[in-house]
């Protein structure tokens, strides 16, 4: 075999074998924020005088809304804040936003019965296993779609703050079923984006970081995903 094409067929085998390293790393982080997130939701859900510090009679506390929108801020800092965070304090950031998390879905054990969570929640693993399979082995090129889903994001967040103020329970449902159908796409599109980042990756200290980035962004598909497939599965 000539020198070069023994050359470049090494230089693919590492390439595959860092980006393989890199996503496994990925979904690790991911499912251990996804275990913390469960677990200091049910621990609130089931502790009365914490969840009084987050609702009251009125609706939320003055408390129950920073928990509400911290996750949010932690999200932007760890984004923005890539280049000038270290990867240990966006090691930290990402468990104390999976805590923040916990702790502003807990209400989900309050409003749906134990045994509709269980079901979404398996619906949405599989869901979301199915179409991370589909973005890591699928040929085709999912960049085009990116902006797409990304332009949805943002239709889904305004929607979501105007029902806040309207309540109707019919928009809700809409944007739920739009919710799914995006928050499905961007698990393949992301999927596919972090394995091509996982093939250039180079040096420790970024590779960690962008493998909690990574971890982060899948996660936030889960549990987009999960919070809006709840409100057709949920039994109330």
């Amino acid at each position: 075999m000539d020198n070069t094409n023994l050359n470049y067929t090494q230089e693919q085998y590492g390439s595959v074998t860092v980006s393989k390293s890199f996503i496994s790393g990925v979904f690790t982080w991911m499912g251990f924020a996804l275990a913390v997130t469960a677990v200091v939701a049910y621990f609130f859900a089931n502790d009365i005088e914490l969840m009084r510090l987050l609702h009251d009679n009125q609706g939320l506390t003055g408390l129950g809304y920073v928990v509400m929108f911290a996750p949010l801020g932690f999200v932007l800092l760890m984004s923005f804040g890539f280049q000038r965070l270290s990867a240990t304090v966006m090691t930290f950031l990402f468990i104390v936003f999976a805590v923040l998390m916990g702790m502003s879905i807990s209400f989900i054990f309050w409003v749906y019965t134990m045994s509709s969570i269980f079901v979404t929640f398996a619906i949405t693993a599989g869901m979301f296993g199915a179409m991370a399979i589909a973005g890591y082995t699928t040929k085709m090129d999912l960049t085009k779609f990116g902006s797409i889903l990304m332009m949805a994001v943002v239709g889904i967040i305004i929607a979501l703050l105007v029902n806040m103020f309207m309540k109707s329970s019919q928009l809700d449902y809409v944007i739920s079923f739009i919710g799914v159908l995006v928050f499905t796409g961007l698990t393949a599109y992301d999927v596919q984006k972090l394995k091509r980042i996982g093939t250039s990756v180079q040096g420790a200290e970024d590779t960690r970081k962008l493998t909690i980035l990574g971890a982060l962004t899948l996660y936030l598909d889960f549990i987009n995903l999960f919070l809006f497939l709840l409100r057709f599965f949920g039994r109330k």
